[in-house]
């Protein structure tokens, strides 16, 4: 009997904002994959990579599988075709698939797929990557997608959560999605802690379901296989699914805001987190977006706090002196703006106090004294005790040292919600035998 082979394969960027979806991709390919009664050694892998990257198309999701089969060369060669098939290359894909048929992934993947999580990562660096380690690769365009594909594939997942996402019928795409907004509120509330942002209470907006049209009906994120599938079964529509599948992801796990940025020497585009002081008091521009900078080893960084994520209202009280840890993107600097770090979290570490000169207290009647006139001191109008100065008082701030983090509806996929602040999950093992992916027509 013939041996079996393990095959790992990874694509992305097969997608484009006027349609398509690179998980509907993995999908279909399972789909046929089950047909060839392959092995599945894992749940299917949705990675997202840094979210500041220019030329992604919605989440920058990359997808891996792994599976063993007898027949790893049929296989390559009907997965090409459905790389072919479901990309969306006429509207500016560049999708690429990688396969690495062996047991285990050498740890470079790793590494790479941690580069690209929160730098800019370069075609021929993907390139470079593909001929050290003699990958098996496919591209069409300029091949963009070999840096996703690669990454997925050995992504080292410090934390990792789920996601189940749910396609539709051909029919439907590009109709509007009709979801019936309570079942997805108590859903949310039926589920919590374990799912995560499907419901913005503040805005009173569903957040599982895309606005474009793209084949996807709607996910739901959440710690674990069960509480995505439980989460998924209470959501009502008038639209019904035709399948879906479950994935293993680093969504809510802000692991692309693990790296500490250089301030001395500030990458375009890339992601992470810097602590410094509040250099200047914030101001506030027309559209209500806030702007202040902080320093560190005598080098300053603009930061930009935008309405949408309902942190102006704490960034606006910050002032000179406060320590504090900023996440977020590097923003490229243009004709007309400068570098800006666009902060995705702030976390307060320490409050300058806010110490304002005072008329004095009468210590006998306890009232402020008033003043007798420029350099002439200060006399209490009741009893007539006097004094010379004037009083350092502390006002309270209006702030608190903690973390702080937009509206759920502002989040990105990456950002990790205060339910699982601390929270990280160990390794979920496999189970074949739940019902994670389903075709319902």
């Amino acid at each position: 009997m013939k041996e079996t082979s393990i095959l790992h394969i990874g694509f992305d960027d097969t997608d484009s904002r006027k349609g398509m979806c690179t998980t509907f991709l993995a999908y279909k390919i399972v789909e046929y994959l089950k047909k060839e009664k392959v092995k599945f050694l894992d749940y299917p892998y949705l990675i997202r990579f840094n979210p500041n990257v220019p030329w992604k198309t919605r989440g920058n999701g990359a997808v891996a599988l792994k599976i063993e089969t007898r027949k790893p060369q049929l296989i390559k060669k009907n997965i090409v075709k459905y790389i072919k098939k479901y990309s969306a290359v006429k509207d500016g894909a560049n999708p690429g698939l990688v396969f690495y048929e062996h047991k285990v992934l050498p740890e470079s993947f790793a590494k790479f797929g941690k580069m690209a999580l929160d730098h800019l990562v370069s075609r021929n660096e993907a390139k470079k990557f593909v001929q050290d380690n003699k990958l098996e690769t496919y591209h069409l365009g300029n091949g963009q997608g070999l840096i996703g594909a690669i990454g997925a594939m050995g992504y080292d997942f410090r934390d990792h959560t789920f996601e189940l996402i749910s396609y539709r019928d051909k029919v439907n795409f590009r109709k509007k999605r009709e979801i019936f907004k309570d079942s997805v509120e108590k859903m949310q509330q039926l589920t919590f802690p374990r799912t995560f942002n499907s419901f913005d209470e503040t805005k009173n907006r569903i957040l599982i379901a895309p606005h474009g049209p793209d084949p996807v009906f709607f996910g739901v994120r959440g710690e674990d296989p069960d509480a995505v599938i439980k989460g998924a079964s209470l959501v009502k529509s008038k639209e019904k699914f035709c399948g879906y599948m479950v994935f293993r992801s680093n969504q809510g796990t802000g692991d692309h805001l693990q790296n500490e940025i250089d301030i001395q020497n500030l990458k375009p585009f890339s992601s992470g987190y810097l602590v410094g002081k509040i250099s200047e008091k914030p101001h506030t521009i027309l559209g209500g977006h806030v702007f202040f900078s902080v320093y560190k080893n005598g080098v300053t960084v603009k930061c930009a706090v935008y309405k949408p994520t309902k942190l102006t209202t704490i960034a606006e009280k910050l002032m000179k002196g406060d320590l504090v840890k900023i996440g977020g993107g590097i923003r490229k600097s243009s004709k007309n703006h400068t570098q800006v770090l666009n902060v995705e979290f702030f976390e307060i570490l320490d409050l300058k106090k806010y110490v304002v000169l005072v008329n004095p207290l009468c210590m006998k009647c306890k009232k402020r004294m008033k003043s007798k006139g420029k350099n002439q001191g200060y006399q209490c109008s009741k009893c007539g005790n006097t004094s010379l100065t004037k009083v350092e008082q502390e006002i309270p701030r209006q702030i608190k040292k903690q973390f702080y983090l937009p509206v759920s509806s502002a989040h990105r996929h990456l950002t990790r919600p205060l339910q699982r602040i601390g929270k990280f999950n160990s390794k979920i093992e496999f189970n074949n035998s739940k019902k994670w992916f389903s075709k319902t027509t």
